[in-house]
């Protein structure tokens, strides 16, 4: 998990800074509860396979709409970002 922010931050405990890197990503839009996430990770990962695009790299979760907004978890919404080519590769150097 990870959350954006701007600036310096400073280690509390087991959270410590980290920088992720910069990607082009395929990105899915999740609705509902986060315990079945794992159909939509499923969903993006096989196409980004199956088109031979993927590369390695962290993937992404972008909380817009959760338990701090409604109670209904039918109403969340998660996008889910998988890396498929690095933001600083040259066209030379992309899959494709």
């Amino acid at each position: 998990m990870f959350i954006p922010v701007e600036g310096g931050v400073r280690t509390i405990g087991r959270v410590t800074p980290v920088t992720v890197p910069a990607a082009e990503l395929a990105v899915i839009n999740h609705r509902g509860s986060l315990s079945d996430a794992d159909l939509s990770y499923a969903t993006l990962g096989s196409y980004a396979t199956r088109h031979e695009i993927s590369i390695d790299g962290p993937l992404r979760e972008y909380y817009l709409r959760g338990a701090a907004d409604t109670p209904d978890e039918a109403e969340w919404r998660t996008d889910i970002g998988w890396p498929i080519f690095r933001a600083d590769a040259s066209p030379a150097r992309r899959p494709g």
